[in-house]
C-alpha cells in the first residue's frame, strides 16, 4: 500500500466558502435598519434631483448649502451601505468602522 493512497482516502477536501455577488451580505445591516439606510439615499438623490431642476433663482446661497448637503447625505449613505453589505466591513474591522 503506498502513502499517498491512504493519505487520499482519509482526507476531505477543504470545503470553500460560498460565493456572493460582489461579497454581499446583510449580517451587518440588519432589521430596520438596512430599510432606513436604503430610504435614505433614495430620498437624498431625489432631494439632488430635485435641486437641479431649479433653473433660475434670486438668492443661491440657500440653494447651493442644499445642494451641498443632499449630495453629501446621497454619497455617504451610499458609503454606509457598501460598507455594511460587502465584505469591506469585514476587512476594516469592526472597530476601524466604528471609529470612522
Amino acid at each position: 500500500m503506498e502513502n499517498g493512497a491512504v493519505y487520499n482516502e482519509t482526507t476531505e477536501p477543504q470545503a470553500k466558502p460560498p460565493r456572493r455577488p460582489f461579497g454581499c451580505t446583510l449580517r451587518h445591516l440588519w432589521g430596520w435598519r438596512l430599510p432606513a439606510k436604503a430610504l435614505q439615499a433614495i430620498l437624498s438623490l431625489l432631494a439632488v434631483i430635485c435641486e437641479e431642476i431649479v433653473e433660475d433663482c434670486v438668492k443661491c446661497g440657500g440653494l447651493y448649502f442644499f445642494e451641498f448637503t443632499s449630495c453629501s447625505a446621497f454619497l455617504l449613505s451610499l458609503l454606509i451601505l457598501c460598507v455594511y453589505c460587502t465584505d469591506v466591513y469585514k476587512t476594516f474591522g469592526e472597530d476601524k468602522v466604528q471609529r470612522v
